[in-house]
């Protein structure tokens, strides 16, 4: 369900957009406007100097993380990840994937109030927040060559975006959320179906020969959802809500936001088979979300606030939770 083999080129999204716009209706037109009106700066038109040496190489730590930062890294001082995803596991294409978690766009966005700290956070924090659950490691120097080397690719494809202005693409779509709880057991019918010829019927990714690791920098084809080499407990991906946002706009590999092959039902009940698979754990989770009344409702770890089981935060449904937290709930 989750990765990128490719990057992107900038022009290839505005042909097929102006395509859509040729042979659509009004309604497509305008989905195929919003497309036309994503684009992403390419770091391979930089010369070769030092700015576009700096942003390839932070390029090249999006893409391949677990052979520079992670667990295949050639200096074991440089193993900050601690599994072999690589970060465009989740933010599709390097970063530049519309409604694919993009990186394009975040720059003037931090700092930010982020709820999980219930502080403001500089996009360092934000990164090596990253670094800590999605990749199961251990927090990058700030004033380190990868840091800066991330910061400088994000600035770079984030282009003339206005300061605290989100742009149209960023995140993942809400979806409608069900009113009924996930159902595990169709959703394992779901991933077996439509997940497993990617992610394997164990859930543990296709991982790719040596030879192959070592030419492209990567350890996975696609990468494992579950297991000791996944992210661990604590990751956005691990909230419900969070991941089936993602997968019903991106999933099967190769969907878009504008036509999602999966249904939303469907998507829930797949993520209700995925989370209730084993994963890292990561410690202290029972210090996020200091502000309890901020904690989101499919956070499936404690403590928990109000009369609701583990089983309806990672299952949902979610409605009910939400609802007696914006009547209940109070700041500690």
């Amino acid at each position: 369900m989750i990765e990128a083999p490719f990057i992107p080129k900038p022009w290839l999204s505005i042909a097929a957009a102006a395509i859509l716009l040729a042979c659509t209706p009004p309604a497509r037109a305008q989905q195929a406007s919003a497309v036309a009106a994503w684009t992403v700066p390419d770091p391979d038109k930089l010369p070769d100097d030092a700015l576009g040496r700096e942003v390839r190489r932070g390029r090249d730590l999006i893409v391949k993380t677990s052979s520079s930062i992670g667990p295949d890294a050639s200096d074991p001082a440089k193993r900050f990840a601690g599994n072999g995803l690589d970060c465009q596991s989740c933010h599709l294409q390097a970063g530049t994937q519309r409604f694919g978690l993009p990186l394009a766009g975040i720059w003037g966005l931090f700092p930010q109030y982020i709820a999980r700290e219930n502080e403001v956070r500089t996009l360092e924090e934000r990164i090596n927040g990253c670094m800590e659950r999605s990749m199961n490691g251990r927090a990058l120097p700030v004033e380190g060559p990868e840091m800066k080397a991330m910061l400088t690719y994000i600035r770079f494809i984030s282009g003339s975006e206005t300061v605290s202005q989100p742009v149209d693409g960023r995140g993942a779509p809400p979806v409608k959320l069900p009113d009924r709880a996930a159902d595990p057991v169709h959703g394992r019918q779901v991933y077996s179906a439509t997940c497993s010829v990617c992610h394997a019927p164990d859930g543990q990714g296709q991982r790719l020969e040596p030879s192959e690791a070592a030419d492209l920098g990567r350890r996975y084809r696609f990468p494992p959802l579950w297991g000791p080499d996944s992210f661990n407990d604590g990751a956005g991906m691990a909230r419900a809500i969070t991941a089936a946002q993602f997968v019903h706009a991106n999933m099967p590999f190769g969907t878009t936001s504008e036509a999602p092959v999966l249904s939303v039902a469907d998507t829930f009940d797949v993520i209700g088979f995925i989370s209730g698979q084993p994963r890292p754990h990561k410690a202290g989770l029972g210090t996020d979300f200091p502000d309890r009344s901020r904690k989101p409702a499919d956070a499936a770890y404690p403590p928990f606030i109000g009369p609701f089981s583990p089983e309806q935060h990672r299952l949902g449904p979610w409605g009910p939770v939400q609802t007696w937290q914006r009547t209940n709930a109070t700041t500690d």
